[in-house]
């Protein structure tokens, strides 16, 4: 089983470090690869650049008060849910399909009635 993720391309873990402007203020972000493909490929469908894309979601963040004391986590933890909403097929895999035309309310409630139904 482990096979599978040893002998995955080592470049994937590696971090990289992004710089940019979130208001004004300048800020750097560092994370592996992956998770910047992955940010990338979700900027990619809703024609946003990953600068573009990491102030979205900033700003959405910060509007429903979630507290972003680990920016970098919250990311990774973005690009796991859309990966996650993929293989569950609550979003299409397709690239040509933006995120923003699935109905977000939805997709949510369906979530929350399956953690209910675990719980229960």
């Amino acid at each position: 089983m482990c096979e599978l993720f040893i002998k995955a391309d080592a470049s994937q873990w590696e971090s990289r470090t992004h710089s940019l402007r979130i208001d004004g203020v300048a800020t750097s972000i560092r994370i592996e690869n992956h998770f910047w493909d992955t940010l990338s490929e979700i900027g990619l469908r809703d024609g946003m650049t990953v600068a573009q894309l990491i102030t979205r979601l900033w700003h959405e963040a910060m509007d429903a008060d979630h507290d972003l004391g680990n920016f970098t986590s919250f990311l990774r933890v973005c690009c796991a849910r859309y990966h996650a909403l993929i293989a569950a097929g609550e979003i299409s895999a397709d690239l040509n399909i933006p995120i923003a035309g699935h109905a977000a309310r939805e997709i949510l409630a369906r979530e929350a009635q399956r953690r209910s139904a675990v719980i229960n």
